[in-house]
């Protein structure tokens, strides 16, 4: 029988914590470790009963959730699952969670939505906890593996570096020398040690000049040597403006690049560092799906808009494209982008029927883009659940598109949506998070 998965629940509500075991005991493999009603206590019991994952409330006393996720990822890190409020302070508390490094959120159950909304929030932060323990696991595994590896190279490398053993010479028998020319012998050797004397300077002046000419001729011939995967390679912020890219930030509707993002857990971290990397002046517009509830979109535009030097807003209905603009599709609800009949491109949002389970839909915003033939279309996948993004990722690989970027296994929280298409066989690049604004530039040329 399989071992269960140990939950600690921490919140300061006892109804929320009998509420919230209940709903978690519903699936057989998760038994509750333990409870707590405030965040000094939450650190104490993650460290005594060592759960495979915690659930944390965020407006908590005595210490909050936040202050607590900060000493649990520090002092003793586990998975964490956040239970947001529907309020501006808690969806905003919530966002600086996630950037400590909560694994994910939902939100507590509506005391007007009944016991539907509470048998939905179940459904959601069970699945959460399968993944996020799931990913730890896989996480601690890969960190196994890259130890192994590391000593196997340090030991390779001690053992080159060892010194080599003298070969034992033959031993011959000893002879006496024959002193009769002992005289003669000297007078040679003197004469010998003269000539050498005489002959070193000029050896060496001739190795010396010799070893420069090589130097040198070495030294005009070196090129550097392009890496088939981008590197993660400094950005310079000043000198990235295209000819042609008018306006503040390099913002115009005219341009030849456009750039489509999907993600889903583990999203607005990684959204974070990808668009601080990204330099301003971009000559390109970004459209961004992240999976994420209503309003929690707006929040998370106005938190990355603060920290990008590109102007990052939630879409809105018809909005005109710019370069250097990030577009963040709001919760809830599809967005597309069309080609108006003034040759413009636009977004269009909509609330058709979610697909694969979301709206957004990853699969709905790259299909929009299969018409445009005209512009270089760049497509990336980030860490997320699911495989939402890949089948249209796949398509537009099969209809020409060269410019597909997902994220490697070792920064994604999540290695879900990009190993989807990694499986499809429609990717040109995996790259570590790190790399990825530097990947993204070397292709928007």
């Amino acid at each position: 029988m399989a071992t269960k998965k140990k939950v600690l629940v921490v919140d300061d509500s006892a109804f929320m914590r009998t509420i919230i075991s209940d709903l978690i005991v519903q699936d057989p493999s998760f038994e509750i470790a333990g409870t707590a009603r405030h965040g000094l206590e939450a650190v104490d019991k993650v460290k005594e009963l060592k759960p495979d994952a915690v659930t944390l409330d965020v407006e908590m006393p005595v210490q909050n959730g936040l202050e607590a996720l900060r000493r649990i990822m520090a002092e003793a890190p586990t998975p964490v699952i956040m239970l947001s409020s529907l309020t501006e302070e808690g969806r905003s508390e919530t966002l600086s969670a996630l950037e400590y490094g909560a694994y994910d959120f939902v939100c507590k159950p509506s005391p007007a939505g009944g016991t539907g909304d509470i048998h939905k929030v179940g459904e959601m932060l069970i699945e959460k906890l399968h993944t996020a323990i799931a990913s730890e696991e896989r996480r601690r595994q890969l960190e196994e593996l890259r130890q192994q590896r590391l000593a196997r190279e340090a030991s390779l490398t001690s053992k080159a570096m060892e010194p080599s053993r003298p070969i034992p010479r033959e031993k011959k028998p000893l002879s006496l020398p024959d002193r009769s020319h002992q005289a003669a012998n000297n007078r040679d050797e003197i004469t010998s040690s003269r000539l050498a004397k005489k002959a070193v300077p000029q050896r060496l002046h001739g190795y010396r000049k010799g070893a420069d000419q090589e130097l040198d001729v070495n030294h005009r011939s070196m090129k550097p040597v392009a890496d088939p995967v981008p590197e993660a390679k400094p950005l310079s912020r000043s000198n990235v403006e295209k000819p042609g890219v008018r306006g503040m930030k390099g913002r115009t509707t005219s341009f030849e690049h456009i750039i489509a993002i999907g993600t889903s857990t583990g999203g607005p971290r990684a959204l974070k560092q990808l668009l601080t990397d990204l330099p301003k002046g971009l000559p390109a517009p970004i459209l961004i799906v992240q999976h994420m509830p209503p309003n929690f979109t707006k929040s998370l535009a106005e938190r990355l808009n603060t920290y990008s030097e590109l102007e990052v807003r939630e879409a809105q209905d018809g909005e005109v494209l710019q370069a250097g603009v990030a577009y963040i599709a709001p919760g809830g609800l599809h967005m597309t982008a069309t080609k108006k009949t003034d040759g413009n491109y636009a977004i269009s949002l909509n609330k058709s029927e979610p697909r694969s389970g979301h709206r957004p839909s990853v699969d709905m915003l790259f299909e929009s883009l299969l018409p445009f033939h005209q512009l270089e279309r760049h497509i990336v996948l980030l860490t997320g659940m699911g495989s939402d993004g890949a089948r249209m990722m796949r398509q537009l690989a099969d209809e020409g598109v060269t410019s597909t970027f997902v994220e490697s296994e070792e920064s994604c929280v999540v290695f879900g949506m990009p190993r989807a298409a990694i499986e499809l066989g429609c990717v040109s690049h995996i790259v570590p998070l790190r790399d990825m604004a530097g990947a993204i530039m070397n292709a928007v040329k």
